[in-house]
């Protein structure tokens, strides 16, 4: 119960410190429907050559499609907004005002920014997925949306968890804000099937910087796609890096020499 009221306590600060700013609002709208247009534009494209990409057809790509928006969303409301504050009070030496609270501290760092409007990343997603959902019918039934709540779930901790260990690495390095920026070029291959990329690459998008378990895992639970071994690996991954990002934690904060240093 402690950590919900947490949650909703930083979410009503940052709903009433964005209201400030509504004009914030109509260029998050402006921003999320480009990019949902360039997807599904780029979809459309793709589809007038082909009526399969990676063995994917075009209604289950349009089902992918919304799971990366969806969980780009989950990312730009509070995970992105969040490890940012967090690397720039390491580097300020703010984070003593975090530490000296009678809370955890690694989730008031997880949770202290929430930028409402890229909650429409999410409605977004969830339209999109919904009209994918209709068209692919009675394709989709209770198993498929139990795997696919279960691997979502499990993506979104794999991609909390990588984003606390590359933000925890500004206890020991001074600039890490391009690392970040790098992940998020690579979040955009997430867009696409991972089977379409060679060999390497998706080993790399799977194992090294893990967008697959975010988007494609996912998105093969609900049309039908996921086996047990891939299903068992999406929830063992989110466990072993809970528990690294955890460790990486608990280090990085014995390094930490706060403002009074």
């Amino acid at each position: 119960m402690t950590t919900l009221r947490l949650v909703w306590t930083f979410f009503r600060i940052g709903v009433m410190g964005e209201a400030q700013y509504r004009v914030n609002f109509a260029i998050q709208v402006f921003q999320s429907l480009l990019g949902l247009v360039t997807a599904l534009a780029g979809l459309a494209v793709v589809f007038s050559y082909t009526d399969s990409l990676g063995g994917w057809g075009p209604n289950e790509v349009a089902a992918l499609v919304g799971v990366y928006i969806l969980v780009g969303g989950i990312i730009g409301v509070v995970i992105q907004p969040s490890m940012e504050e967090f690397i720039e009070s390491v580097r300020e030496g703010t984070l003593d005002f975090t530490l000296t609270k009678p809370e955890e501290a690694q989730l008031l760092v997880s949770i202290q920014d929430v930028d409402i409007w890229e909650g429409l990343n999410i409605l977004l997603g969830l339209g999109v997925l919904g009209v994918a959902l209709e068209r692919l019918g009675e394709n989709v039934g209770w198993a498929q949306a139990v795997a696919f709540g279960v691997m979502l779930l499990a993506g979104a901790a794999i991609v909390y968890a990588f984003w606390l260990i590359l933000a925890t690495l500004s206890f020991w390095f001074l600039r890490i804000e391009n690392i970040l920026v790098i992940f998020q070029s690579v979040y955009e291959a997430g867009r696409w099937p991972v089977t379409i990329y060679p060999g390497w690459l998706r080993f790399g998008l799977t194992l090294i910087v893990p967008v697959a378990f975010a988007v494609t895992v996912p998105a093969e639970a609900l049309t039908g796609r996921l086996d047990w071994p891939t299903a068992l690996a999406a929830i063992g991954l989110a466990a072993l890096l809970l528990v690294v990002s955890r460790v990486v934690w608990r280090v990085g904060l014995r390094r930490y020499s706060g403002a009074s240093a």
